[in-house]
């Protein structure tokens, strides 16, 4: 990828997405091909902001001034772990003891258990 020259002035994109594929301009460019994903996010009273999530090894080919970011993959085991770290025990146990699906099978604890961490991890309580 070249360089980017980042203005404070938002620069020209269009995007024209439809069920399993996009077509995606930046500053009249095509990057498509160079591209898995992209993200959109805007906050009220904000410019959007772009996202832009390039295929491995695919290379970007951009001759223009755009505020752009490109976006890495996390380390989903670090994530986990993270996330495993933040959980209080008590509140697990509380939880996961209160829940309507228990069956009162062989592992239904640690069923339950698995069930409380994927609704959390989901933003659901």
């Amino acid at each position: 990828m070249t360089e980017p020259n980042m203005s404070v002035h938002p620069q020209p994109i269009t995007i024209t997405a439809g069920p399993g594929t996009a077509h995606i301009e930046l500053a009249g460019n095509d990057v498509s091909r160079y591209l898995r994903g992209y993200t959109i996010e805007q906050h009220v009273g904000g410019p959007p902001q772009i996202v832009l999530h390039t295929l491995p090894k695919g290379g970007l080919v951009f001759d223009g001034l755009a505020q752009v970011a490109v976006a890495t993959d996390a380390d989903l085991g670090e994530a986990i772990v993270a996330f495993l770290r933040g959980i209080n025990p008590a509140a697990l146990d509380e939880a996961a003891l209160a829940r309507e699906d228990l069956d009162g099978s062989k592992n239904e604890l640690t069923k339950a258990m698995l069930a409380t961490l994927a609704d959390w991890a989901q933003g659901r309580t």
